[in-house]
């Protein structure tokens, strides 16, 4: 059993005092603290720092972490210029580099994919054609590349990444057909469903298809805030109530026992790698919040992986 953290890089984060020298002061002491991997996520529409520029500092700052992208919007980058970005941080890090991607979510990502002209109605075939894309550029110099969407008569050479056959890619979602692509073209799955009986249902799933996958979950928690402290983190970060977040996202609040309780019925359900991310804004209080993480880190994992089938 593997625990995460995301990282608090985001404009409501940055606006209540935080700084990227706090954000990868966090990822050092996360790692110190016995954290397994630190996260950053991605957005044109939710102001935060640039993901992979974050974990290039990270990446110099730590030593034994996992680094991880929870999760890159690859359609906001050119793919082959992504490819030789991902490749060169898998580098500088040492092969200690996870890419979790998404292709956006409907009713929010549309206007993101009209900035960056990317048709939002092709954004499965664009995920997963500049994914395959990137595994060709990782593990060789292919002349030419054309998928259902992406096609290019002529193509750069990528230093290999630290990783052989690259960085593994894990894919967001939790929709029949993303189901179906997790378990056939990529190496790990990382939803956020609030039910753990839909996530038992969609590994089950994915595990038809016959492959070998990381199955993680990414949480949000909050240690004793009740639901005010989600409530605020919501309406900060999404501009969206709790009431719309949580029937979305799993949404976690209460006493460590209780946050104990709850991540464990998703071990049950066939979680692995757990990512938490602290539903809070102010430094200080995103502090007290790891520090009350780190102290439950130990019998959070004893339990999880006593559960976890």
């Amino acid at each position: 059993m593997q625990i995460g953290l995301l990282l608090p890089a985001g404009q409501a984060q940055l606006a209540a005092g935080g700084s990227v020298t706090d954000i990868v002061d966090i990822a050092v002491r996360a790692e110190r603290l016995g954290f397994d991997s630190v996260w950053a996520g991605d957005s044109l529409s939710r102001a935060r720092v640039e993901p992979l520029t974050l974990l290039t500092a990270v990446a110099q700052a730590t030593e034994t972490v996992r680094l991880g992208t929870a999760t890159l919007i690859p359609a906001y980058r050119h793919p082959a210029q992504a490819a030789l970005t991902i490749s060169s941080l898998d580098l500088v890090s040492g092969g200690r580099l996870i890419i979790g991607v998404g292709a956006g979510f409907p009713g929010r990502s549309e206007h993101e994919f009209d900035l960056v002209g990317v048709d939002f109605k092709t954004r499965f075939s664009y995920l997963d054609d500049t994914v395959a894309l990137w595994k060709q550029l990782w593990t060789g110099h292919p002349e030419s590349f054309h998928g259902k969407v992406l096609h290019y008569d002529w193509l750069p050479e990528v230093p290999r990444p630290a990783q052989p056959g690259g960085p593994p890619v894990w894919l967001g979602g939790i929709t029949p057909a993303a189901l179906r692509r997790a378990g056939k073209l990529y190496d790990g799955w990382l939803p956020y469903p609030p039910d753990p009986a839909d996530y038992a249902s969609g590994l089950a799933t994915i595990r038809e298809q016959g492959r070998d996958i990381t199955p993680a979950l990414f949480a949000t928690v909050h240690l004793g805030g009740g639901t005010a402290a989600l409530e605020e983190y919501c309406q900060a970060t999404y501009q969206a109530p709790l009431d719309w977040v949580g029937k979305i996202q799993v949404m976690i609040t209460g006493g460590p026992d209780e946050v104990i309780a709850q991540l464990r019925r998703f071990a049950e359900a066939g979680a692995r790698h757990i990512l938490l991310r602290i539903a809070a804004l102010d430094p200080r209080e995103i502090d007290h919040q790891l520090a009350g993480l780190a102290e439950i880190l130990s019998p959070l994992r004893r339990t999880l992986e006593h559960e976890s089938p």
